[in-house]
């Protein structure tokens, strides 16, 4: 049985090299507005994005680019140019979403494998099939697709790869063909500028225009007005039923525009996932508890496995955006000599250390700190004081200040420290 791939987001280079320190096999990204993310997009330029490809060649891992937009025909000879400048970095495949920028990329790319986004909405063998024809090496299927009819497209086209979505945002519309962003704000989301919406806060209101009475709707207490709020998808508690249609090559996580602690325990979460479906020893309740640690809306595990019908458990009508059950407080350097703070650090908190994977550290007690291993088998850090690169002594620190701090003996880098957030607020209804 081949493996299944680890897909994570890589908003910026940091965040790439975090993916892939964390577990991830492959990362996708994009410079410029036809990725569909021009936050994203924007933290690229294409020097960073060719030290990204570099780096992830010389590890052994992959790179696709998104350039999975929707051209207006007045952006079409730019888009050739991206096309051929991207092509020269030497990627591992082309994300795209329409069948005339497939056959572009063809004619621009011919040496590039193209991946067709799931913007392109295919449910179905009969899609994939013409999909597979224009010469698509994989197809991200819908986020709306059923495992079964997915199984039943790789049963029809069993040289076609076949990614899935398992975890992050969700949109209210059809795998994202929306128009509420483009009509209130002027900001189209299928070309990568969504400004999300449907994660607003609504009032509303019943009219009559014979009259010219306008009522404003009052809702029962604690049912919400967030209409339009999708959860996230998280299918971490799925990843053995997934990998058991032996259908799927790719899973894919969500999300380029998140923190790089989020880029860290998705792809540690559905690595140990992955690696622990292969060696018969799945635990479910493992990985959520590491997911729950991300800020997220409240997790769903959304229509692969059970149909949007027999769903009621999708929306979230009492926030945008909740806070997870850790916050990360620091980042450590590569030089392993310093971290930066990235949320606030006092003398004596004992703080969690969260560790790249297959990662071994050395405990230690010196006059700076120590790092220790407690009987849960987590190893933490306690510093007695907080210095500065530059050698000045603070009683605390927090995530302003931009000095890397000491730590008492080396850690791997991009370890982070994370510590139980103050404010939890969690709505998870993914089975355990």
């Amino acid at each position: 049985m081949k493996k299944a791939e680890l897909l994570s987001p890589a908003g910026n280079l940091e965040k790439l090299k975090i993916a892939f320190a964390y577990g991830a096999d492959a990362v996708y990204g994009g410079v410029s507005h036809f990725s569909l993310r021009i936050r994203s997009g924007k933290e690229f330029t294409m020097e960073t994005f060719k030290e990204g490809i570099d780096y992830a060649h010389n590890i052994g891992k992959k790179v696709y680019v998104t350039i999975n937009g929707f051209p207006f025909n007045s952006q079409i000879e730019l888009l050739k140019k991206h096309i051929k400048n991207i092509a020269e970095l030497n990627p591992d495949a082309l994300i795209v979403a329409t069948p005339g920028v497939v056959a572009l990329c063809h004619e621009l790319a011919p040496n590039i494998p193209i991946h067709l986004s799931t913007q392109a909405n295919v449910m179905n063998y009969l899609d994939a099939k013409v999909y597979y024809n224009m010469g698509v090496k994989r197809i991200i299927a819908a986020r709306e697709i059923s495992l079964q009819d997915v199984e039943e497209i790789k049963k029809k086209l069993p040289d076609l790869e076949i990614e899935i979505f398992v975890h992050g945002s969700m949109c209210f519309a059809y795998s994202g063909r929306c128009l509420v962003s483009a009509v209130q704000m002027g900001r189209v989301p299928n070309r990568g500028s969504c400004a999300n919406d449907c994660r607003f806060e609504y009032t509303l209101y019943a009219g009559n225009e014979e009259h010219g009475t306008l009522f404003r709707l009052e809702e029962q207490p604690d049912i919400g007005t967030y209409i339009f709020n999708a959860k996230d998808m998280n299918l971490a508690s799925h990843v053995d039923e997934i990998l058991k249609s032996d259908a799927v090559d790719s899973i894919k996580i969500e999300g380029r525009t998140k923190s790089p602690y989020y880029a860290a325990v998705t792809a540690y979460a559905y690595r140990m996932a992955i690696d622990d479906f292969y060696d018969e020893k799945f635990d479910a309740k493992k990985y959520q508890k590491e997911l729950d640690t991300t800020k997220n809306r409240g997790f769903t595990d959304a229509y692969l496995i059970h149909k949007p019908f027999e769903k009621n458990d999708t929306q979230n009508h009492n926030y945008a955006m909740s806070v997870g059950t850790f916050e990360v407080s620091g980042l450590v350097v590569e030089n392993e000599e310093y971290f930066m703070c990235k949320y606030k650090t006092f003398i004596d908190d004992e703080i969690e250390i969260f560790l790249p994977l297959n990662s071994n550290i050395e405990t230690c007690d010196n006059e700076i700190g120590s790092i220790y291993k407690k009987e849960d088998g987590k190893f933490y850090i306690k510093f007695k004081k907080i210095i500065t690169e530059l050698g000045k002594e603070l009683e605390a620190v927090h995530s302003g200040n931009t000095n890397p701090i000491k730590l008492p003996c080396k850690l791997p880098y991009l370890t982070m420290f994370r510590v139980k957030s103050q404010n939890t607020e969690l709505d998870n209804s993914c089975p355990s």
